[in-house]
């Protein structure tokens, strides 16, 4: 027994040194595209689930809050534990842990089993965001590092629009938990096949190094590059809170007009990230950012300055296509500057993002019960021109 082990874990050891850099990334892409589901699947249920449960809304935001702290729990310790032990058991465990979740809100409708069940949810959906992007960046050559982490984020918007378009046309034909059930058994088909694929060895196997990977927290770049992502996260949870607000009270959209103009934002951002991934291998991302930002607020300046339909539509079309730059900007720049703990860098770094989006989202409703909704656009712009400053002190 012991010598057929010996011989397994010899196996699994040449087979991480052989493994296919393009089938690994394959893999990435999938686990992305999982956490976009993850981002989006509460969203398009919770309607027919508070329904069923006989929810107001105040019930419904308690229920669905347990979401955003398992995102931060994950994001916090994903890392060590990948630069310890390897990326593909990491990967694997967390797609499961989404899974029990997704089908937990399917099948339950108890409140403690449907809080649990969102709670996985967040936690492996924000372990397969950093886990991914590092990954990703991981296998990855210095040149290549932009234009992978672009393509990758071009999945997270394929499993972003996937959730809403499979409600549209299926939910006339069965209910939101069947539908959960098929989407259940793709991913589980998905997930078995990673379990035949060999991923690169762990950068730290003889035990994580502790007082090396606390010390990044006195990093000053990456302080810097996590505080972009800060506002860069805060903006995104933003636009999917407060828009259809602002919209509502200060333009002529209707609520329809509205949800079109935010899936413009989320096409917007999937499309400029497969522009991105062909002009990074050409340009710096470095050089590409600042500008990219400023196209995000033109976006948000094009919502004050046409009040109605089209100027929602291609705003927030802007404001998508001007955020897209950022992520694989900051986590490519990460991966360079700390390649042999690049998870735990990454950990940090999504981490205050979310702490960002908890941040943004409470400030901006506070100042705009203070100032007014109608404010909503230049706090946006503001934000921005923040990340601007930041950038810039980073490159320094």
């Amino acid at each position: 027994m012991c010598c057929v082990l010996l011989i397994f874990i010899n196996f699994v050891r040449y087979m991480e040194k052989r493994y296919n850099k393009n089938l690994v990334f394959v893999v990435a892409c999938l686990g992305m595209c999982f956490f976009g589901i993850a981002t989006i699947v509460l969203g398009a249920v919770l309607p027919q689930l508070t329904a069923k449960l006989g929810f107001d809304n105040l019930q419904a935001a308690a229920l669905v809050a347990f979401m955003p702290v398992g995102s931060l729990v994950g994001s916090t310790f994903f890392g060590p534990v990948v630069d310890r032990f390897g990326h593909k058991m990491m990967l694997i465990v967390c797609s499961i842990i989404l899974l029990v979740g997704l089908q937990g809100v399917a099948l339950f409708a108890e409140v403690w089993k449907l809080q649990l069940s969102i709670f996985l949810i967040g936690l492996g959906g924000g372990v397969l965001n950093g886990e991914t992007n590092s990954l990703a960046s991981d296998i990855s050559a210095e040149n290549e590092k932009g234009s992978r982490l672009s393509v990758l984020g071009v999945f997270y918007g394929v499993g972003a629009m996937s959730i809403p378009v499979l409600m549209r046309s299926l939910s006339a034909r069965y209910e939101y938990n069947e539908i959960l059930h098929g989407l259940g058994v793709i991913m589980a088909v998905l997930i078995v096949g990673f379990m035949f694929v060999a991923f690169p060895a762990p950068k730290q196997p003889k035990g994580f190094p502790i007082k090396k990977g606390l010390g990044l927290l006195k990093e000053r770049g990456l302080l810097l590059l996590s505080f972009v992502l800060f506002f860069q996260s805060g903006i995104e949870v933003c636009c999917s809170t407060w828009t259809t607000t602002y919209f509502a009270q200060v333009t002529e959209v209707n609520s329809a007009e509205a949800l079109t103009a935010l899936t413009c934002m989320i096409v917007g951002l999937t499309l400029s990230r497969v522009v991105l991934a062909v002009v990074y291998r050409k340009v710096k991302q470095e050089t590409v950012l600042p500008y990219s930002l400023m196209v995000g607020a033109m976006g948000f300046l094009l919502l004050v300055a046409i009040p109605n339909a089209w100027g929602a539509w291609c705003g927030m079309f802007l404001v998508g296509a001007g955020l897209a730059a950022t992520f694989p900007t900051v986590l490519s720049w990460l991966g360079r500057m700390y390649a042999e703990l690049s998870g735990t860098a990454f950990s940090i770094a999504i981490a205050v993002g979310l702490i960002g989006q908890l941040v943004l989202n409470y400030s901006t409703g506070a100042l705009s019960h203070v100032f007014g909704i109608e404010f909503f656009p230049f706090l946006m712009i503001g934000a921005i021109a923040v990340m601007l400053v930041l950038v810039k002190r980073i490159g320094k």
